[in-house]
């Protein structure tokens, strides 16, 4: 009786200690988990594999690089972009403002990010997680501040119809505007769309029809807009024939100032001069219906309504000689037009983009006018 007892205690306490184990095992786990997504942070909470989990709980410890002994291979992104415009950032501090460029302000998915930047997502989920960079912690802007005025980065076409028409968009022409009442509504510019010219469409920022330069199979570079501590924007292009142009971009508290120049560096005169600077509001919340009945067309005054009626986006260029929209993209215009150009010669034109709240828009027409805004 005394052995059997005994036995039975010796079973009792045995099973204690497995059951301790097995609790100690699981304390010791979720211990482990918490440690774990706490390094992570990862923003989207997928579901990683061990290689993609080493790789974000270890990038805050490079520059731009893996930890010793991880490589990428089978990670890269093999499938083609959206375009042939997307764009590698050649440094951490680029790669970081881009992505605070797309996710803050842009909202863009992973799909996009990645059409806009060319990498394997495992690159962006690290650098997000690296730089903390999420949807939802967006610092707020200062109370009046100027009007928010960012690079375009691609990635997204800035159409809604009519793709056809704008195939390969060049993002070097294009930046977006934020507007006051909707922090995540934009409306973006393309300045210039076309220049065309006595030489035939001299400059175009997609692909649709031939330029003079696509018929001689010439490609041109890729710029970038050069970025100002206070909002200003800049960028100029030179042509294979010498001819060059510009553009500069001032936002304000009031509206956004824009200038266009071109300077005819060729040896013969330069002729017909005309651009063409869309804005395109697929991205303004209220704006982006595709019809014409919301433009208000008064040379050199374009306007766009919102379906409310109650706000307003508005552009002129000084020199306009087309006030015009399309439906299909939609789009709207109010397009300048360059003297003629002896060699040598330079012109410059400005140009206006306003946000208004109201139901005046004449009125408003007439208050932008006074401003001088030309000068």
């Amino acid at each position: 009786m005394s052995n059997r007892n005994e036995n039975q205690k010796r079973k009792a306490m045995s099973e204690v200690k497995i059951l301790l184990s097995v609790l100690a095992v699981l304390a010791l786990s979720c211990v482990l988990l918490v440690v774990l997504h706490r390094r992570m942070r990862s923003r989207r909470g997928r579901g990683l594999s061990g290689l993609e989990k080493a790789m974000q709980v270890y990038s805050k410890d490079y520059d731009d690089e893996l930890p010793p002994k991880v490589s990428l291979a089978g990670y890269e992104d093999k499938s083609k972009p959206a375009g042939a415009n997307c764009r590698v950032s050649k440094t951490p501090a680029d790669l970081k403002y881009w992505l605070e460029n797309m996710i803050w302000h842009h909202r863009f998915t992973d799909e996009e990010i990645r059409a806009a930047t060319g990498m394997a997502q495992v690159k962006i989920d690290m650098a997000e997680n690296r730089f903390d960079i999420r949807a939802d912690n967006r610092p707020k802007r200062a109370e009046g501040s100027a009007i928010l005025v960012l690079p375009y980065p691609g990635g997204r076409h800035p159409r809604i119809g009519f793709l056809e028409g704008a195939i390969d968009p060049q993002r070097e022409t294009k930046f977006s505007v934020f507007t006051p009442w909707d922090a995540n509504s934009y409306v973006v510019l393309d300045v210039p769309e076309a220049i065309w010219s006595n030489l035939g469409l001299t400059y175009l920022a997609h692909t649709h029809i031939d330029t003079i330069w696509s018929k001689q199979g010439i490609e041109l570079e890729k710029l970038e807009w050069n970025r100002h501590e206070d909002g200003r924007l800049d960028i100029e292009r030179r042509l294979p024939n010498g001819i060059a142009f510009g553009v500069k971009v001032r936002p304000t508290k009031e509206a956004v100032l824009m200038e266009m120049w071109l300077v005819n560096g060729t040896d013969k005169k330069l002729t017909d001069l005309r651009i063409q600077n869309c804005i395109m509001p697929k991205m303004a919340k209220g704006f982006e219906k595709q019809t014409n009945e919301n433009k208000v067309l008064t040379n050199p005054y374009v306007a766009c309504k919102s379906s409310d009626g109650k706000r307003w986006v508005i552009t002129a260029w000084e020199g306009c000689y087309r006030p015009w929209a399309n439906d299909k993209c939609p789009c709207f215009h109010s397009d300048p037009k360059f003297g003629d150009l002896e060699p040598g010669q330079k012109e410059t034109l400005k140009g206006w983009l306003s946000f208004y709240e109201g139901e005046d828009i004449e009125a408003e027409f007439a208050r932008i006018e006074a401003t001088g805004w030309r000068k």
